[in-house]
């Protein structure tokens, strides 16, 4: 019998003393991982990022896992890709697998879960993006919008109110938010880099050998095609060429 939301996320807060209140928020892959822990009690809990908020970060995590999954080979495909989406239907899937995984190897002995993260503090991710902003700014428009009774001053508020600083807090959150995100993403970026760079140099350094050998490799030569390829309309600028410093992306 297939295991209920409610009932996945009782059984998996219980085992790992967390508090998820929605299958989405496994998407991080943290909570994936420490359910095999609890069965296997080997996994490097120390790798494993259960506060992970950004998408590179929930790959690093299901890196750890695969690593399990071939080591005690699991043979069970993760779909890492849906998984980070941090959609519903993906992963309670998966987690429904997991439960079933679970209840097939776990051996009954204890789990101290908190012990095994090391005391971590534990906050529950997000099941989207980690900014909030349209429902920040849905707020902000409610707190500045019409009010009952006459008009607001040309100022922007009646005087001796105190929303011009409510708006002000909630405008610098954003920036917070904001500044946070985009922290995130330019290591997200980093990290896609340093792999496709990693990919570039093994890619060229087969090709030199085989060329040495008089031989070509087609494969090869498509994936240095896909690495050096660009957009349309995007042409890469000639060595020496000036820069339009008013142009930014």
């Amino acid at each position: 019998m297939t295991a209920s939301r409610t009932d996945l996320l009782a059984w998996l807060n219980e085992l790992l003393q967390i508090n998820y209140t929605k299958v989405e928020q496994c998407g991080s892959g943290g909570a994936y991982c420490q359910i095999l822990d609890s069965i296997y009690g080997d996994l490097p809990m120390n790798r494993v990022k259960m506060n992970a908020k950004h998408e590179y970060e929930y790959v690093a995590n299901y890196k750890v896992m695969q690593n399990v999954f071939k080591a005690k080979k699991i043979d069970k495909p993760i779909p890492v890709e849906k998984l980070v989406k941090c959609k519903m239907q993906d992963n309670l899937e998966f987690l429904q697998w997991m439960k079933r995984f679970w209840d097939a190897n776990y051996g009954g002995q204890g789990y101290d879960a908190v012990a095994r993260r090391k005391g971590a503090p534990l906050e529950p991710p997000a099941t989207i993006a980690p900014l909030a902003t349209s429902r920040a700014t849905t707020s902000l428009s409610a707190g500045s919008g019409a009010r009952a009774g006459g008009r607001t001053p040309v100022g922007g508020y009646r005087s001796g109110s105190a929303q011009p600083n409510e708006a002000v807090q909630q405008l610098q959150t954003q920036v917070k938010e904001l500044s946070s995100h985009l922290e995130g993403l330019e290591k997200e970026r980093d990290f896609y880099f340093e792999k496709l760079r990693d990919i570039e140099i093994l890619v060229q350094q087969q090709l030199e050998v085989l060329e040495g050998e008089g031989k070509d490799d087609h494969t090869l030569r498509e994936i240095q095609k896909i690495l050096y390829s660009t957009e349309e309309g995007f042409e890469v600028p000639e060595a020496g060429a000036p820069v339009d410093e008013e142009e930014t992306f």
